[in-house]
């Protein structure tokens, strides 16, 4: 008897299980999931905001749009706790979040960099930081344009024909041999200064000092060195910045000498003097830009915002996969911080995040001084 009557109640029981009841979710914080609905036509900006109720990945690329949003939004003003001599309101007001840009070499050996260029003629960031390849690869295309390929082409055949692949992107060798035309004699004009008026050259100035040298609207380091913007790069040397100098040291020995010492001075003062601006953090990829960046805001307990835009995963342990609550353990993100991680490749994210942030405040700062 008590079998059948275990049996009788087991429907019910898995039911119970199955089908428990749930929390409600309506409640106003919880936004629900819908895609664009392309009856109403193509709206490239509807789309974009879409994005923030369509779920996995394309939710975090809106949660990012809106994060940077709120870092061009910042004012000091919105501050209760400034300090007597910040009490002016028209000078908290013109106090804005001070901005750090970060990304690898491919993003400027890919169209991005004309992304980047138009953020830096613009001067709608205050410090960037990249590796040598995103320093040499805008000088180069200056030079000497850069092809659309295959990521299937075999390396010997390319070899073989002198083309370097960069993933789907084709760079022809001669265009290093033209920046190596161009570059050695900036090189021995560099190492006259260096001799005759003690010139102390760091990666930065260096960096700027060939912003200027290129002359060329369509560099993002020419308009870096226009607006005075600083580019860090501690590791000038891994590319062909390193070969370039490693040639002109035995032309002209002892050769040109620069000093890493000085710049990390100069880019942990850009984060420890911010004071009581906020700080920001939009990452492209990972590597020694985002961890040079985190690391600089770590001196001052901390970055307020933070985006990253990469593919890296975390389970390897390798800075460039972390999600940001790990720079949170380490203090370059400040607790209270907003964070966004968007798992994407950052030449399918990069254009839409800047299209509706940096380019659409832009566009209604035009329309509304016209």
């Amino acid at each position: 008897m008590g079998e059948e009557v275990r049996k009788e109640n087991l429907p019910e029981s898995v039911r119970s299980v199955v089908l428990k009841e749930s929390e409600r979710l309506d409640d106003g914080l919880h936004a629900e999931i819908e895609g664009y609905d392309f009856n109403k036509g193509v709206n490239y900006q509807e789309l974009i905001k879409s994005m923030a109720f369509t779920g996995f990945q394309a939710s975090n690329l809106g949660d990012a749009i809106q994060l940077v949003n709120e870092m061009l939004d910042w004012r000091l003003s919105d501050e209760d706790d400034c300090s007597d001599e910040e009490r002016d309101m028209a000078y908290r007001e013109s106090v804005r979040c001070k901005l750090f840009l970060g990304f690898t070499s491919n993003l400027i050996s890919s169209g991005i960099r004309d992304i980047i260029r138009y953020l830096l003629q613009h001067a709608m960031v205050d410090v960037v930081v990249t590796t040598a390849g995103g320093v040499e690869e805008d000088l180069v295309k200056c030079l000497a344009p850069t092809y659309k390929g295959e990521f299937s082409l075999p390396g010997a055949v390319l070899r073989s024909k002198g083309l370097n692949r960069i993933g789907n992107l084709l760079v022809p060798n001669d265009n290093y041999c033209k920046f190596e035309d161009w570059i050695i004699p900036i090189f021995d004009q560099m190492l006259d200064e260096q001799s005759s008026q003690n010139v102390l050259w760091t990666p930065s100035k260096v960096i700027a000092r060939l912003g200027k040298e290129i002359n060329d609207e369509s560099s993002y380091l020419y308009w870096a060195y226009k607006n005075n913007i600083p580019v860090f790069c501690p590791g000038l040397t891994d590319g062909s910045l390193g070969d370039m100098l490693y040639f002109h040291s035995y032309k002209k020995e002892p050769g040109l000498v620069i000093d890493i010492v000085q710049d990390i001075r100069a880019m942990n003062s850009e984060a420890v003097h911010a004071g009581q601006r906020k700080t920001g953090m939009i990452i492209l990829g990972g590597g020694l830009p985002k961890h040079h960046i985190c690391n600089a805001n770590m001196m001052r307990n901390g970055a307020d915002f933070g985006v990253f835009i990469n593919t890296a995963q975390e389970f390897d342990g390798s800075d460039s996969g972390a999600r940001p609550d790990e720079a949170v353990s380490w203090g370059k993100i400040r607790g209270s911080a907003k964070t966004v991680k968007v798992h994407c490749d950052a030449t399918i994210a990069f254009p839409l995040l800047v299209a509706e942030t940096f380019a659409a405040k832009a566009k209604r700062s035009s329309n509304s001084s016209s």
